[in-house]
């Protein structure tokens, strides 16, 4: 059915480099959002008002919040799809986390009005519902409507890293598994007689697991506009692929900044012999910046950084700093190592340290262990240390 729909109503779905297509993917899984919920929302009240049961009522309003939300998605998708101007150079590819952000406020909404309407009804003593055959089969209805719902956005949103569609996902599926739960308290409700109202009870635990869902997708969408850490798999892939010319003897300080699909940007730092032809290197450089930016679809820039390969007395003093660094902490590293000429008072090691998210000591206390086992090595190391953090 997926495959159908997007055969139908997207041209060229396979290019999805392509922000036509993009926008062609997120206007689909809103258009089906949109018709879909209004759908189960006209059913759902229909049943919950014949029935007499708020907890139905209330998945019904929240598929038509859910309504609301495709149209903010579809609104955040022709938005982001702007192109760059004078006042947003970088586009406007965040507006899709900002609908996103919009959405997820939408379940907290729901969540907090069906909690409150819950416990009204259980300090009022209000009357349990009268299920009916008919209820149950939209109950089942909808979940069997709303996992499809699921898969359908999910594979859309896997398909253009989507965080809108995927959150519209995770919704759907959140739907399907408090609407289930409403199932079970109709059943129990039609073959037990029970002396307290179960359809309240069970709204609190709905309320509860939408609240859980909303508070889920608003972390994860703060988390894209905060400016999270890039993908382990797109490191790899850069570095790798930046290896992979000859001259380029290591990287270090990249920077991801992510602006939107297909609108990241990134600034690395390639050591260099330092005889090397400046010429040629600039040469290299440019076309590693072109064959990266293809592959990985990114802007990336190269600063060059000349470091002496030939110099026993720098290579050997280089490696004794590594080895001290390695010894506090597996995961220190080092950079940019330079060293004046060998002195009998005072021979200064430069260098810059990248301090790892998982080291447990401050930078003070690490400045003072690695010139104390410096000195160890040879009293007349003087270690001028910068300290960087990993952006990655």
């Amino acid at each position: 059915m997926t495959g159908l729909l997007i055969k139908l109503f997207i041209k060229n779905g396979e290019d999805i480099k392509s922000q036509s297509v993009r926008v062609a993917y997120g206007n689909l899984g809103s258009a089906v959002g949109i018709v879909c919920n209004l759908l189960l929302f006209a059913v759902k009240l229909t049943a919950g008002i014949l029935a007499g049961s708020m907890a139905i009522i209330a998945d019904g309003l929240n598929n038509l919040s859910d309504m609301g939300s495709s149209v903010i998605s579809m609104i955040g998708f022709r938005l982001s799809s702007k192109p760059a101007d004078s006042d947003h150079p970088f586009g406007h590819g965040r507006m899709e986390y900002l609908s996103a952000f919009t959405v997820s406020v939408l379940i907290l909404v729901v969540g907090v009005e069906l909690l409150i309407s819950a416990v009204k009804a259980i300090i009022s003593g209000s009357a349990a519902p009268r299920f009916t055959t008919l209820s149950l089969i939209i109950l089942v209805f909808s979940i069997l409507f709303k996992l499809w719902m699921f898969l359908f956005n999910r594979k859309l949103g896997k398909r253009i890293q989507s965080s809108a569609l995927i959150a519209t996902a995770k919704d759907s599926l959140n739907d399907c598994v408090s609407t289930f739960a409403i199932l079970a308290c109709a059943v129990v409700s039609m073959n037990v007689n029970l002396s307290f109202n179960l359809d309240a009870v069970v709204s609190i635990g709905v309320a509860g697991f939408i609240l859980w869902s909303g508070i889920s997708s608003l972390k994860d969408t703060i988390s894209e506009l905060l400016g999270k850490p890039p993908e382990a798999e797109l490191i790899e892939k850069i570095e790798k692929n930046i290896m992979s010319f000859d001259g380029f003897l290591g990287v270090h300080d990249l920077i991801v900044h992510n602006y939107g699909h297909g609108r990241q940007f990134a600034s690395v730092h390639v050591e260099v012999p330092q005889d090397t032809d400046i010429v040629k290197c600039h040469e290299q450089i440019d076309i590693c910046e072109k064959v990266v930016g293809e592959k990985c679809d990114i802007n990336l820039v190269i600063h060059m950084d000349p470091v002496n390969v030939n110099d026993q007395s720098v290579l050997s003093a280089k490696k004794e700093m590594i080895e001290i660094i390695k010894s506090i902490h597996p995961e220190l590293t080092l950079h940019d190592f330079r060293m004046t000429p060998p002195s009998d008072e005072r021979t200064n090691l430069i260098f810059d340290v990248v301090i790892p998210k998982t080291l447990d000591i401050g930078e003070k206390e690490l400045d003072e262990k690695i010139k104390t086992l410096a000195k160890q090595k040879n009293k007349t190391y003087e270690c001028v240390i910068t300290y960087d953090l990993s952006f990655v």
